[in-house]
C-alpha cells in the first residue's frame, strides 16, 4: 500500500475537518513507515489566562494527527471514531510552535492504536504524551 505524503494529509485536514480544527493551525512536516511529525503553528488564540497553550488544544491537535496518521498510513482517508484517548500532561507547554510525533503501535482491520509525544518545538523534554484507540468504521 502505498503512503501519502504531507501535502495529500494537509489535503484531508483542509477537506474532512470542521473549521475549529482546521483553525488550530495544524500541519504534516513528515511521515514514515511507524507514523508522522505534526507542528502545531504559533496561535496565540490556543493560550489559556495562564499564559500556556490548553490542553485542549493539544488534545485536540492529537486526536486530528492520529486520523491524518492513519489516512497516511493506509494511502487515503478512512472513516474512525476516537474509541480512547488517554493524555498525561508532564509540563506546560509555552506559546509558541508545539512538535507532536504519532506513532502506529497497531493497526489493523478493524482497530488502531497510537502513542503521541508533545513538545515544545525545539526542545527534547517531553511535555505530555497520550495514547489512543480508534475504530475504523463501515467495512
Amino acid at each position: 500500500m502505498n503512503r501519502l505524503g504531507t501535502s495529500e494529509t494537509d489535503a484531508i485536514l483542509g477537506q474532512m475537518f470542521a473549521p475549529w480544527i482546521r483553525e488550530l493551525g495544524l500541519h504534516t512536516r513528515a511521515i514514515d513507515a511507524s507514523g508522522a511529525d505534526f507542528a502545531l503553528a504559533d496561535n496565540r488564540d490556543l493560550v489559556h489566562g495562564g499564559g500556556v497553550v490548553c490542553g485542549q488544544a493539544l488534545v485536540s491537535a492529537v486526536d486530528t494527527a492520529c486520523v491524518l496518521t492513519l489516512s497516511a498510513l493506509n494511502g487515503g482517508f478512512k472513516p474512525v471514531t476516537t474509541v480512547d484517548m488517554t493524555a498525561h500532561f508532564i509540563r506546560p507547554v509555552p506559546p509558541g510552535e508545539v512538535a507532536i510525533r504519532i506513532n502506529v503501535e497497531s493497526n489493523g482491520k478493524r482497530m488502531a492504536f497510537l502513542r503521541a509525544e508533545i513538545r515544545a518545538a525545539g526542545q527534547a523534554k517531553l511535555a505530555a504524551s497520550a495514547t489512543a484507540a480508534f475504530m475504523y468504521l463501515g467495512d
